[in-house]
């Protein structure tokens, strides 16, 4: 295998170390070395090791409700409408590609039409080819932000380690009450990652725009908007349908 160009070839590792890098680089430490120059450099998958590495201590479970969901399943093979599903599907076939360009989606519409269904397939995409994933709905991870200062740990380290993951879900942006710190608090984390080109899938119950710059700040609104494909959804509220009972 060769390096990159002007390097001589990468030391060769056995397939059994191989299967530790996504791209069949490394031997996982996020290292190669290239012995004609003797100079060590970041494989393709280090970004990926350190985002991994930070996203331990944050929550990456899909929620006991979602475990099953599918596209040829109740809800999503009725969720509306249709070309919401093919973008969304279409996401999730290039799940890496995405990740790494740091796009992301933001669906929005009233209660019960699948936003969050349709939020944890991408999550859980991402989670089956390997990425960190990072989910919570955002009334609870203002809380983990309380916490910070409460036990006097790190609120830097937390908002590093949210900026770090591959992929940050945040469900019921702008459900929260409105202060200066919850509106400082979501920029915060919003900006870093606009920054450093991280990916965000979120949902918001709010489809005006000029309502949701109220509710959340226009420039939070405006980084999220380059940062996402917005995704409007339509119909009832689906968990007054008695087949989720």
């Amino acid at each position: 295998m060769n390096g990159a160009a002007g390097m001589g070839p990468i030391v060769a590792r056995d397939s059994r170390e191989l299967r530790d890098c996504p791209f069949g680089l490394c031997d996982g430490t996020g290292m190669l070395y290239d012995e004609a120059t003797n100079t060590a450099y970041d494989c393709r998958c280090r970004r990926q090791i350190i985002a991994q590495r930070k996203a331990r201590s944050l929550s990456a479970v899909i929620p006991r409700r979602y475990y099953d969901v599918a596209f040829d399943r109740y809800p999503v093979n009725e969720i509306e409408p249709r070309a919401a599903i093919r973008q969304v599907r279409a996401y999730i076939d290039r799940v890496d590609e995405h990740l790494d360009a740091g796009r992301g989606l933001w669906f929005m519409g009233p209660v019960g039409t699948g936003k969050t269904t349709l939020a944890m397939l991408v999550s859980k995409a991402a989670l089956t080819a390997g990425r960190s994933v990072a989910i919570y709905s955002l009334p609870r991870l203002l809380n983990e932000i309380r916490d910070t200062h409460r036990a006097e740990r790190s609120h830097v380290d937390l908002l590093d380690r949210l900026t770090a993951v591959d992929l940050l879900h945040v469900d019921d942006v702008g459900a929260e009450r409105t202060t200066d710190w919850v509106l400082e608090e979501l920029y915060s984390i919003v900006n870093a990652r606009y920054e450093d080109k991280r990916s965000m899938v979120i949902t918001t119950n709010i489809l005006d725009r000029e309502a949701l710059c109220e509710q959340i700040t226009e420039r939070t609104v405006s980084r999220l908007t380059e940062m996402c494909d917005e995704l409007p959804l339509l119909g009832h509220d689906r968990r007054m349908d008695p087949r989720l009972a």
